[in-house]
């Protein structure tokens, strides 16, 4: 596993990147405290926009270095290199710290995140071609009313959302069970996903 990009380096030592690197704002409710895991770069084309990180990642500074991570890998067809490489992939948690652990898994990213930091961060990147939604924290953030009822039915619609978005589950073992229910999901889904990561790489 490569080591995982800074969110800013001296090329990029912008105010802003310092504001939210050394963001506190819902520090007393996290039970770890406040580490905003991000990583931006001016030539980003794709923004991986999914909750927030896990304790795992919060320990290491590494977001995806999971089994989660390795199944996103698969889906998209890139080496950890790749994934890693900032200057294709963003990453973009709908929250940057880890939230704590509730009854069912981790809790939901908090609220404050996303309406602060998510705009101004993506406004950095003007050469994104997607912006790849996973879960239903970042769907219900960026597609609004027009997301289905269900995220099984969002997923289904994905031809929809596009070429700004793409919609997939969360890639978490947690979702084993729903993607044996939906093998048409990594049968349909995923071989045009991996098609269009492709293509937005090769890009220039």
């Amino acid at each position: 596993m490569p080591d995982f990009p800074p969110p800013f380096s001296p090329f990029l030592d912008d105010p802003l990147l310092r504001e939210v690197k050394g963001c506190t704002v819902c520090g007393e409710a996290l039970p770890l405290g406040p580490k905003p895991i991000f990583s931006v770069h001016p030539k980003a084309k794709i923004a991986i926009i999914s909750q927030a990180p896990g304790r795992l990642a919060h320990e290491s500074g590494i977001p995806w270095d999971d089994p989660s991570g390795r199944r996103l890998r698969v889906w998209m067809g890139v080496s950890d290199e790749e994934f890693y490489d900032a200057s294709t992939f963003a990453i973009l948690p709908m929250g940057f710290c880890y939230p704590g652990k509730g009854k069912g898994g981790d809790l939901p990213p908090r609220p404050e995140c996303a309406p602060r930091w998510q705009a101004p961060l993506l406004a950095m990147m003007p050469d994104l071609r997607m912006k790849i939604l996973i879960g239903a924290w970042a769907q219900h953030h960026y597609l609004g009313k027009a997301k289905k009822k269900t995220l099984t039915e969002t997923v289904r619609s994905f031809e929809d959302y596009l070429p700004e978005y793409f919609v997939l589950p969360h890639p978490s073992p947690r979702n084993g069970i729903f993607l044996r229910k939906n093998p048409w999901i990594e049968r349909e889904i995923v071989p045009v996903f991996r098609s269009l990561i492709a293509a937005a790489k090769a890009e220039t």
